[in-house]
């Protein structure tokens, strides 16, 4: 493992970041690809899965597959923050050099989730579920049988460490964001399990099959937010008196945007059995970590990140510091803190374009 890199190199890109600029890209197109009879960790059977999907570029370019967070969706990998700063000419997914691939994981998006019919009766996914779903559409639909590189952010971080460890000779690169390379487990977990069981303890719940969506939903959603997503010293400013901290909270609970609560509850849940540790050591592709300081799921300050990067033959860490602008998890979701450091990842890659 090469050394984690942070301070020195990071102050002088991730200090004062130049938020996202226009960038020029193709219009991406959508497309969906039906499995027939796809079978899911449990060992349940869904006759149609759909997988939808957007993409970038020219077919004939090195394939880069691009998963979101766990509450997103592809569209959300189109945000100016992070698709600005990555997918315009010259930067690092440049996409006159790069096919990108961007999916919705199962039970998001277009793709087939409980909201579609089947609701409580759906089958509760897995990261490894998605990932498969993931392989299929490019082998089976698209004719792709090997990645150049495989990068996510959040949730979309977790399937990335999941291609790496699972189908560790698909690609010749990956990069997590925003995930630690260890399980599930800890401060994580519990704040998940506290969203999941807040909602489906919920009376409106009524077992997956209300009539209106359990209250909850919003307030726990606004709660998970503040708690993760948006940087110690940016809170503290924000809310530098309880009337400020007040009206932050007001603003949030009544602005706070969900979906369906059987999607949303699936999703949180799909990452119940991630670990990636047994097999880190089977890792063959280049791997880049990007983590934040701040980042309140995945303190970097936890032994389990320099003993499992240990364990990567080839695997580096770039940790963006924590300043008064940082967002906490949401911190990595804006590529300009560490678009130079992917860039140089990208060029040095097996097979990387001119």
């Amino acid at each position: 493992m090469k050394a984690i890199r942070c301070a020195a190199l990071a102050a002088s890109l991730a200090v004062s970041p130049a938020f996202a600029q226009d960038a020029s890209y193709p219009e991406p197109e959508r497309g969906t690809y039906v499995i027939e009879n796809f079978e899911f960790e449990t060992g349940e059977v869904l006759p149609e899965m759909n997988v939808s999907y957007l993409t970038i570029g020219d077919p004939a370019n090195p394939p880069v597959l691009i998963t979101h967070g766990t509450t997103g969706q592809a569209e959300s990998m189109l945000g100016d923050a992070f698709a600005g700063n990555l997918y315009g000419p010259g930067q690092p997914l440049d996409a006159s050099k790069y096919y990108l691939i961007l999916v919705d994981a199962i039970g998001a998006g277009q793709s087939s989730k409980p909201s579609d019919g089947l609701r409580a009766d759906f089958p509760e996914q897995t990261l490894m579920d998605m990932v498969n779903a993931q392989k299929m559409l490019l082998e089976d639909h698209m004719g792709i049988d090997r990645l150049h590189v495989k990068i996510g952010f959040s949730m979309g971080g977790m399937l990335t460490w999941t291609w790496l460890t699972e189908y560790p000779d698909f690609m010749d690169g990956g990069v997590p964001i925003a995930s630690l390379p260890g399980p599930m487990a800890g401060r994580n977990w519990m704040m998940r399990r506290m969203v999941i069981d807040a909602v489906r303890d919920d009376p409106a719940w009524m077992e997956g099959n209300y009539e209106e969506q359990p209250p909850m939903l919003r307030y726990m959603s606004a709660w998970f937010g503040i708690a993760t997503s948006n940087g110690n010293l940016r809170l503290q400013e924000i809310g530098a008196t309880r009337v400020d901290a007040d009206a932050f909270v007001d603003e949030r609970k009544a602005q706070q945007k969900v979906g369906d609560a059987n999607d949303v509850m699936y999703m949180w849940n799909a990452s119940r059995n991630f670990d990636p540790t047994p097999k880190l050591g089977e890792i063959t592709a280049d791997v880049l970590v990007l983590l934040s300081q701040d980042d309140e799921r995945n303190p970097v300050e936890l032994p389990m990140l320099e003993e499992n990067m240990a364990k990567i033959p080839n695997a580096e860490v770039y940790i963006v510091p924590e300043d008064a602008e940082t967002r906490g998890h949401g911190t990595t979701y804006n590529a300009s803190y560490y678009a130079d450091v992917l860039a140089e990842f990208m060029a040095g890659l097996p097979n990387a374009p001119e």
